[in-house]
């Protein structure tokens, strides 16, 4: 039986505790001061939320595959949470993470679905390029009020920033873009090769959400036309520091079992392993960014009239 009196109160007098709340905290300070440098920089516009980066891909596609994602994703958290463990699954990083990229399918599906109903409404080509669009729009059209009035309508549609649903949809879809690399590398090269099936519970469900949340977000990214700042690093950062922080505050309250063993204190070793986990961050982030970079570098000279290179 735990005591908080005598063995819980030891436990936290360890000289590992401060360290390691100390490799928290300076993170997440840091996290904080950049999010407020990137709220001033970066520009988000509408389109960019349910636009394709290809050409000649309806946006109907986008918003179908979205959709799927999304369906997908809820069945596998529907089975893993109501089906097997109930709440205690959200005890894991694993699932806080696929519930985020789930809700990010879901804001994803609604942005595309209002992109639809704008392309119906502007009489917009299939996915082509907005200002290529207006400019031929004028050029061929404007001797008429009528038409005129139509593309300064969908020029206003084009150019509308996005709003606080769009930017928290952004702040998600790199969150997770962050979160997913970590989750599975350290699912697949840390626990799976070194703990034993047993303590794992390794099974074909745990094994897709250790997997899909990557490939779908994946495959979204190579059809989306959002950008990728690296600043928003500092939203992953708070992520996982909110998640270390909801595992001290449950065992502070009486749970003695660390869902992952490198969060555990009583050990010399932890601020090794907590710093350790605070600079994975970086190269797990780095690693996203570079697929999106490799999108954007590859894709354009591969399909130079399919793709658009992003800005």
């Amino acid at each position: 039986m735990w005591n908080w009196k005598d063995e819980g109160l030891v436990y936290w007098l360890r000289w590992e505790v401060p360290v390691c709340a100390l490799i928290i905290v300076v993170p997440w300070v840091v996290a904080l001061y950049a999010m407020n440098k990137v709220k001033s920089r970066e520009a988000l516009f509408l389109n960019d939320l349910w636009k394709p980066q290809w050409r000649n891909l309806n946006p109907c596609w986008l918003l179908c595959y979205r959709a799927f994602a999304f369906i997908c994703m809820a069945s596998i958290l529907f089975q893993q949470v109501v089906l097997e463990r109930g709440a205690f699954a959200f005890y894991f990083y694993t699932q806080w993470t696929f519930a985020l990229v789930m809700v990010y399918f879901a804001m994803g599906t609604v942005f595309s679905a209002y992109g639809c109903w704008v392309c119906l409404n502007t009489s917009l080509p299939e996915n082509g390029e907005s200002d290529e669009f207006l400019k031929r729009d004028v050029e061929e059209n404007c001797a008429t009020d009528e038409i005129e009035l139509q593309s300064r309508f969908a020029q206003e549609e084009f150019q509308q920033r996005a709003g606080f649903w769009g930017y928290l949809m952004q702040i998600i879809y790199q969150t997770c873009a962050g979160a997913v690399i970590l989750t599975d590398i350290v699912f697949w090269c840390v626990l799976v090769p070194f703990l034993s099936n047993s303590h794992l519970g390794l099974n074909m469900l745990m094994g897709s959400m250790h997997s899909l949340n990557a490939v779908f977000l994946i495959i979204d990214t190579l059809l989306n036309s959002l950008p990728f700042p690296w600043l928003r690093l500092a939203y992953f950062v708070q992520w996982s520091c909110l998640y270390v922080v909801f595992q001290w505050v449950l065992h502070a309250c009486g749970f003695t079992w660390w869902p992952y063993p490198f969060l555990e204190l009583n050990t010399p070793w932890a601020p090794l392993w907590y710093f350790a986990l605070s600079v994975v961050h970086i190269p797990c982030y780095g690693i996203y960014a570079l697929i999106v970079k490799a999108k954007n570098s590859i894709l354009p000279k591969l399909f130079p009239h399919a793709f658009v290179r992003s800005y």
